[in-house]
């Protein structure tokens, strides 16, 4: 009897007035329990709870009150989704090009995605993903033309022999601008990636950042990042999680992202129980606490309504939403695999599985949507048109328009000529200048109550100053302040930068008394560019590969990330190797980001005391990246603004000190800031300057970093006049005109390269391979090879470290 009994409570599922229990029941199991699952409850914001809700509820399953337009849109595009594949499969028979078929409905799941935030406001559109079909993607979502991509297949595509050594395919990224059907142009652009698959999450996003912030103005309204991952990949890859935790993160929001899910169910040979504990892929998703959509990839309208329903909720409360589109993969993992090998009970099925495309035009058939003989007739017109273009019938690329920093990019080049590397530009500042930072930078504002210790440290520096000199944190200081100046932006990040591990870097003052911040590099000039700088969360991987996306986005920002040790860098392999060390060769992308990496042996144990240095001289070919540990502030601050004064972008490795912050002879003089100054990429000893005590010289030891001043102090306190120090300040690429000149002017020496590291480690073997070619006598001293970086015990550490000193002077 209750079941035909009416209650209002049939209002709040959008039914008209009182209605039996009967049809509330109905209405619920028709919208709850069709194509579309809905995750939500678990959102502790009731505002988005009832949002939520409300458009879940009001929602129509038969057609999802889609137009006669939108569903015509949703047909052309799985007619090129689909056709696009087939005829890639005909033509190129066992070739690997990661299809989407069984997943096609991504493609109308893009666009309509594309259309929706167009129509709310956005002007941008940053896409991420992996191979699983981004050919489909890159013709029929980027534009991208089908002469191009058949050309790829072909091996016609002439690569660019001058520079570097490209990537297949289903890697390279990928920018256009698109009109919508509204008549809207949108900026499209597609990360390149490799296929360490979930590796380009924190690249979009801060791609995304940089030109949120940059074009505009910080309103992420105006742009939109998609992730599209695969289900096997979003649920595995750790770097998925680092990448959503910084989502709401103040340094690091992008306003929400869309998160695309082709969930086909099995990860190459594993199937989904094997693959994850959790009950969805998605599950990550709770941890920003971001609505998930699960949806039968089979119904188009479906994934074009919750798609829909995405778009609307991020621009409305700028956070992210998860798409989980339920498919299928129809080949092997890749078109040369055979998936029957492990699945035989799914792939029977799917052998027998009519594709999203057959299945929408028989839905639109039997409504009465659409004539059959009018979708076979578009079928047909498709398959022609690609063989056309197939038959080389030229396509005209899509019009592009550069934004404003990608003109700053064209207006850099790209090179590997060794003639840019031999010297450095100039980079000194007006003695003016250089007076009229300090004392901003040396000033706290009146009524300003600063810590006890703060006031120590500036009177310390005051103290330094007035004696015309600069100590390291001074000399990082002048080189930010001396950019911004110029109208150069800044960005740090990493873990506690703000203060800086080692109680140096100090860029906010923090008042005793209100609590309040004071930004020493806020106020320099009435022109300046923007100084941030952000205590990340404890990530490397996601905030080193979002600090390399920011990078990607613009020339003229100094992108500098900073391990809290060098040892910990080791936790972000993936993004130095596939990005930081080879993009530019693979992608041609260039990138000016920074890695301050503390390094130096002084007792700490194995995991702080060594930033991997040698494996980044491993990664150093066809001067890809400069690779440096400098001893002077003077020349730290020159190495920071040679960055951006340079006429192209290569990212910088910086081996940074730790008790070098306070070593007393770790000074350099305001002269060395000023005038014609630059970098040194070798730093000569200046006890030998004629040529006459030169002759002297009976040994030279060659080193970098800190080890100097351990070997500094111990031939002052011998008197051995005998032995000459040089360092070397820029490891990589490496100065081979400066070293020669040093081998001239020592004729009569012994050379010695002596370092703290063990023998594997460090850069020995780097110079070994680099100067084989020379037959360069070089005898080496330093810890015996060793399977961990450095003893955990203080006693054997020093006693390491005395006999390297010993040994060098013996």
């Amino acid at each position: 009897a209750d079941l035909d009994t009416p209650f209002l409570a049939a209002k709040e599922i959008d039914m008209p007035g009182p209605a039996p229990l009967r049809e509330i029941l109905q209405r619920l199991h028709h919208i709850y329990c069709g194509n579309i699952g809905f995750e939500y409850y678990f959102i502790q914001d009731r505002e988005k709870r009832i949002w939520l809700r409300t458009h879940i509820e009001k929602q129509r399953p038969d057609d999802y009150g889609l137009s006669m337009e939108e569903k015509r849109r949703i047909l052309e595009k799985l007619n090129g989704a689909v056709q696009f594949e087939k005829f890639l499969h005909t033509k190129y028979v066992g070739q690997k090009r990661f299809s989407l078929e069984g997943g096609e409905t991504t493609i109308p799941a893009l666009d309509g995605i594309i259309n929706e935030v167009a129509a709310r406001g956005a002007e941008e559109v940053v896409i991420g993903m992996a191979h699983r079909g981004r050919l489909n993607v890159l013709a029929n979502i980027m534009g991208k033309t089908y002469e191009q991509i058949f050309n790829e297949f072909e091996g016609t595509a002439v690569p660019d022999q001058r520079f570097g050594d490209g990537d297949v395919k289903y890697h390279l990224g990928f920018s256009s601008q698109v009109e919508t059907p509204s008549g809207k142009k949108m900026h499209l652009k597609l990360v390149p990636n490799p296929s360490h698959l979930e590796s380009v999450d924190p690249v979009v996003e801060g791609f995304t950042r940089a030109k949120g912030e940059l074009l505009y103005e910080k309103d992420f309204r105006r742009i939109l990042p998609i992730l599209i991952h695969g289900d096997a990949a979003l649920a595995g890859q750790g770097v998925v999680y680092e990448t959503v935790q910084m989502s709401q993160l103040d340094g690091y929001f992008t306003g929400g992202t869309i998160h695309f899910v082709i969930n086909n169910q099995i990860g190459f040979t594993t199937n989904f129980e094997e693959a994850r504990s959790s009950t969805y892929s998605t599950g990550v998703a709770g941890v920003v606490q971001a609505p998930v959509f699960h949806v039968n990839g089979d119904d188009p309208e479906a994934v074009l309504f919750v798609c829909k329903m995405a778009v609307e909720y991020r621009q409305k409360f700028q956070s992210d939403v998860f798409i989980d589109m339920v498919c299928y993969r129809k080949h092997g993992h890749n078109e040369g695999d055979d998936p029957r090998f492990t699945q035989p009970e799914m792939y029977k099925i799917i052998a027998k599985h009519p594709n999203p495309r057959e299945l929408y035009v028989q839905k639109l058939t039997q409504r009465g949507d659409l004539d059959k003989d009018l979708a076979e007739q578009t079928e047909k017109a498709f398959w022609e048109d690609l063989q056309k273009r197939f038959d080389e019938v030229r396509e005209k690329p899509l019009p592009y328009e550069y934004q404003e920093y990608e003109q700053a990019w064209r207006s850099l080049r790209k090179t590997v000529s060794p003639k840019d590397f031999e010297s450095s530009p100039v980079t000194g500042i007006p003695k003016a200048r250089t007076e009229e930072l300090l004392d901003k930078l040396l000033h706290l504002p009146k009524g300003f109550n600063p810590h006890g210790k703060v006031n120590r440290l500036l009177k310390q520096k005051l103290k330094l100053r007035q004696a015309g000199k600069l100590d390291w944190a001074m000399a990082e200081w002048l080189a930010y302040a001396s950019l911004l100046v110029e109208g150069y932006d800044i960005r740090i990040s990493g873990q506690d930068v703000e203060r800086g591990t080692f109680s140096h870097r100090h860029a906010f003052f923090f008042d005793t008394q209100t609590y309040k911040p004071y930004n020493r590099f806020s106020e320099l000039a009435k022109k300046q560019g923007n100084f941030n700088i952000y205590n990340s969360l404890l990530s490397e991987f996601g905030v080193l590969g979002f600090e390399y996306g920011y990078s990607l986005a613009t020339p003229n920002t100094l992108v500098i990330w900073e391990a809290q040790f060098g040892d910990f860098v080791n936790g972000a392999q993936t993004i130095i190797d596939q990005y930081i060390s080879a993009a530019e060769s693979k992608w041609r992308r260039m990138s000016g980001l920074c890695m301050f990496l503390p390094h130096g042996y002084e007792g700490q144990g194995p995991e702080h005391s060594n930033g991997r240095m040698n494996r980044f001289l491993q990664l150093c070919a066809e001067y890809n990246m400069t690779v440096a540990n400098c001893t002077e502030p003077a020349n730290f601050f020159h190495l920071l603004r040679r960055q951006l004064h340079r006429p192209f972008r290569k990212p910088l490795i910086v081996m940074t000190p730790k008790s070098l912050l306070r070593h007393p002879a770790v000074i350099s003089s305001l002269e060395e800031f000023e005038g014609k100054s630059h970098f040194r990429e070798i730093l000569d000893d200046t006890l030998f300057k004629t040529a006459a005590s030169a002759k002297k010289v009976k040994r030279v030891l060659f080193c970098t970093g800190k080890i100097y001043y351990d070997l500094l102090a111990e031939r002052e306190k011998n008197g051995r006049n005998d032995v000459a120090i040089v360092r070397l300040e820029q490891l990589y690429p490496f100065p081979k005109k400066q070293w020669n000149l040093l081998l001239k002017k020592y004729t009569k020496a012994e050379y010695v390269w002596v370092q703290e590291e063990p023998a594997n480690m460090g850069a020995w073997s780097y110079l070994l391979t680099t100067l084989h070619e020379d037959n360069t006598p070089l005898r080496r001293i330093s810890r015996k090879p060793s399977a961990s970086p450095a003893t955990g015990h203080k006693k054997l550490h020093d006693q390491e470290q005395q006999e390297i000193i010993q040994k060098a002077f013996a």
